[in-house]
């Protein structure tokens, strides 16, 4: 209902522009709406490969400021030797979204680590939930919860893996 009150506004609004007006911005929408679908998702690839390079890197050389947060939650391992480990699986990553050439397994990968992310939910309510209640996020909270975003966007590039024409039929049609 609200959606069909949007459209008969844009619409009403619409109609008193001169028509040399509504043709322009509709071309104008027109394009845009290509050069979206033509690049958002190449762009959405690269920008997260930014982060994951960035983020990795500093696990690496030992500046991230979440690596005790890390060490803390994963308590059973090596704290050290596995923010490094994770630091070169992100950048890993990071260079599979980049260059997008095993792209299912750096998803693969991708969505390992941000499942991971998690553990600080279980691990350290105190430090994700405000006073106990888990609709009251603390700072550490919503750095991890802001974590859905990025496997959604995860989930956008990978449903346009059969759109590039690299589709298991044509891989094994390849080899053959």
């Amino acid at each position: 209902m609200a959606t069909m009150q949007k459209l008969d506004l844009e619409q009403r609004l619409a109609q008193r522009l001169p028509a040399p007006m509504r043709e322009a911005i509709e071309r104008l929408d027109a394009a845009v709406a290509v050069w979206l679908d033509r690049y958002g998702v190449t762009l959405l690839r690269v920008a997260i490969a930014i982060v994951f390079i960035w983020f990795g890197a500093m696990k690496v050389v030992d500046r991230s400021p979440v690596a005790e947060l890390v060490s803390s939650t994963v308590y059973w391992l090596p704290a050290d030797a596995f923010v490094r480990f994770l630091g070169v699986w992100e950048i890993i990553v990071g260079l599979g979204l980049l260059f997008p050439v095993a792209l299912r397994l750096t998803l693969l990968l991708f969505w390992a680590q941000m499942a991971g992310t998690f553990l600080v939910l279980i691990m350290h309510p105190g430090l994700s939930f405000q006073d106990g209640n888990p609709l009251l996020l603390t700072i550490t909270g919503e750095f991890v919860l802001k974590n859905l975003v990025l496997i959604t966007a995860g989930l956008v590039i990978g449903s346009s893996l059969r759109g590039r024409g690299d589709t298991i039929a044509e891989a094994s049609s390849a080899d053959a």
